[in-house]
């Protein structure tokens, strides 16, 4: 609205109605009213604009901080191989010292520092793929030679070799194709390497063997008993159990003495070293109990069911003995079931080298609200993207092979075990459209506490070592580059489809009645 003119000019002469003596009230308030408007909007405009460019330069401080908490995580991991590898080096050159120049394994390296298996994009591992396989494990011996092995009893000198191959249909690939995306005359192709089926052939036979089983159970413990006794008179293979069922066995009788166990958590990180395969007696939790003792390379495991469910445990104790023999002679199908690695870096920490970790878990990381009354409040990162804030009760980022589980009863998908992936999973949202998200593995997951949060939040790894983060704190969580191979009965895909049938009865219905309505 333009204001009522109370000059009047025209030419070089203006005439006001002050000097003709005589004012009009309602033009003067009209003008009054007219200034009061143009006084007042531009700066309501310019206050807003002042908000704006203020709230932008508080968005752009947050994202610069999150950029440096985001490489943390990324420069901690970096410097962590690096320091590996470095003392790896050095305990090499001392090896190569102490032997003038030539090691125990003919290859110039501490054989017990070798990585012993790997998935097929494993850059991070120390060992190459095979040119025609997967992965292969190397040939283990101790660091000390013995000309005469019988004089000591239960020596392991030699650690079992295999390897891993792609399977088709039924037949062997005469060579594994590295290559997942080829470009041939403008045509894009793939190589469909989810078709096939991972065997492991053993290229010298396994020696040592962990039997692992489940507590205060007394039809585990009898069959314990008895396949401990099979495996070391019928087949002559050193055996490995936990303490805890070393002393059981001890107790039944003395005959059990030659059985092998360890004597600390430094031992147990040098089990990969010694174990050729593992064993393990009971259910799920089992097998997650065995994964969890492997902070790198995992053995194969057979798992055999004696739970009240059993998605990774395919094998019947009742047929162990034709099982572990078929085992033993090879070739078998394997599941590689991926592991997420986690860290936490608290809100105080001044270096990228100040966290927690790493968590490897191979179901889920579940973050809650605890005894909190008040909604969840985390602000989820997918590498440097943000993805989105959760609140509710919580969020799951699960593995596909702990896609049956927590992940599952939250309304996640099931997925099959060797499909690489993170799922993310939201616990009870507030939003409605908030649904399951599958991210691929090479991806790094980044949940963060924001200072605003009106409560803590707790995270637990496959259910267990619960810990609490605070307003500022922030989980990092990417694949890790041990999976966790498994023994199937069948193959990858039949014993998933027969889990979830026998262990959710999936769709089972009774089949319409076939005397109803019909089309004309």
């Amino acid at each position: 609205m333009s204001p009522s003119n109370s000059t009047s000019t025209k030419g070089n002469a203006s005439v006001s109605p002050a000097e003709n003596g005589f004012i009009d009230s309602f033009s003067m308030l009209n003008s009054e009213k007219s200034v009061e408007e143009i006084i007042q909007q531009p700066l309501l405009h310019g206050i807003d604009d002042h908000l704006i460019e203020f709230s932008e330069a508080l968005r752009t401080v947050a994202k610069a901080l999150r950029r440096v908490t985001e490489g943390k995580a990324s420069a901690q991991a970096e410097a962590a191989e690096w320091k590996r590898k470095y003392e790896l080096e050095r305990q090499r050159n001392l090896q190569l010292e102490q032997n003038g120049g030539d090691c125990t394994d003919g290859r110039g390296g501490n054989p017990e520092d070798r990585t012993v298996i790997s998935d097929e994009n494993s850059d991070q591992c120390e060992l190459c793929c095979g040119k025609d396989d997967i992965s292969a494990q190397e040939v283990l011996r101790d660091g000390e030679p013995d000309s005469n092995p019988s004089s000591v009893p239960n020596k392991m000198m030699r650690k079992a070799s295999f390897k891993l191959s792609w399977y088709c249909k039924g037949e062997k690939c005469d060579r594994h194709k590295h290559d997942i995306v080829s470009f041939e005359k403008g045509n894009i192709t793939t190589a469909e390497r989810s078709s096939k089926q991972i065997s492991l052939k053993w290229e010298s036979p396994p020696q040592t063997v962990l039997i692992l089983t489940k507590p205060n159970s007394t039809s585990v413990r009898i069959l314990c008993l008895e396949m401990i006794r099979w495996l070391n008179e019928q087949k002559k293979l050193n055996i490995y159990v936990e303490p805890r069922v070393k002393s059981e066995l001890l107790t039944e009788s003395s005959y059990y003495s030659f059985v092998q166990t360890w004597q600390d958590d430094k031992d147990v990180l040098l089990l990969h070293t010694k174990v050729d395969l593992v064993v393990t007696l009971g259910g799920d939790g089992t097998v997650l109990w065995a994964a969890s003792m492997f902070k790198g390379p995992v053995p194969p495991i057979v798992p055999f069911s004696l739970g009240s469910l059993g998605f990774m445990t395919p094998f019947h104790s009742e047929h162990y003995r034709q099982y572990l023999s078929s085992i033993l002679c090879g070739p078998i199908s394997i599941t590689l079931r991926h592991r997420l690695q986690c860290h936490i870096i608290r809100d105080e920490a001044k270096s990228e080298y100040e966290n927690e970790g790493p968590m490897l878990v191979l179901n889920e990381v579940t973050i809650d609200r605890g005894i909190s009354s008040f909604l969840t409040n985390l602000e989820c990162y997918c590498d440097n993207s943000f993805v989105t804030c959760v609140q509710g009760d919580g969020l799951i980022l699960s593995t596909t092979s702990g896609s049956t589980a927590y992940s599952l009863a939250a309304g996640g998908s099931m997925v099959h075990p060797q499909v690489p992936g993170i799922l993310f999973t939201p616990i009870c949202p507030h939003s409605l459209s908030f649904r399951p998200l599958i991210l691929p593995e090479h991806v790094t997951v980044r949940v963060v506490v924001p200072p605003s949060s009106r409560c803590q939040a707790w995270v637990s790894f496959d259910g267990k070592g619960r810990k609490q983060l605070g307003p500022g704190d922030a989980l990092v969580c990417s694949m890790a580059p041990w999976p966790v191979p498994t023994a199937c009965q069948s193959d990858s895909t039949t014993d998933f489809l027969r889990s979830i049938h026998d262990g959710l009865h999936w769709n089972l219905r009774k089949t319409q009645s076939f005397d109803g309505p019909r089309d004309p």
